[in-house]
């Protein structure tokens, strides 16, 4: 599978398991949703305590898993995390992220924008930006 034909599959998702490693060498999963940017990049929110913060910090490499229709079409994509900074302001430019994905998932709609802004500095918010850059798993019917 070529780079292309995975991002064309995930584009179209949301949820997936983001694998970070351990300070140990182990792998560690979570289950996430994730918006597709323009740029051929995902994005993920995150807090600033979470372990695949701390991991990514350490080791920029992950993998995201998404699953398709059926439990046998599947893509994985490998690449470099980039760790924005926390949000610390709700003018910032992490905030700005952090509505950039909301509405990418949800719409333009939300009921309070600024409270919306001011719980993404209190939650010590930040975007994971992964640049894929290998995709393998199948997509065809099963």
């Amino acid at each position: 599978m070529d780079l292309t034909e995975g991002l064309t599959f995930i584009r179209d998702r949301k949820q997936g398991v983001l694998t970070t490693i351990r300070a140990n060498g182990r792998p560690q999963l979570s289950n996430i949703l994730f918006a597709p940017a323009d740029d051929d990049t995902f994005h993920i929110s995150v807090t600033d305590d979470r372990a695949k913060t701390k991991n990514l910090r350490r080791d920029p490499r992950a993998s995201l898993y998404v699953v398709g229709d059926n439990f046998w079409q599947y893509v994985v994509v490998e690449g470099n995390v980039e760790v924005t900074p926390v949000a610390t302001d709700p003018q910032d430019a992490t905030v700005e992220m952090l509505v950039a994905m909301y509405r990418s998932a949800r719409g333009e709609e939300h009921p309070d924008w600024d409270e919306y802004r001011t719980t993404m500095v209190a939650d010590k918010r930040l975007v994971l930006i992964l640049r894929p850059d290998r995709a393998y798993g199948m997509v065809g019917p099963s």
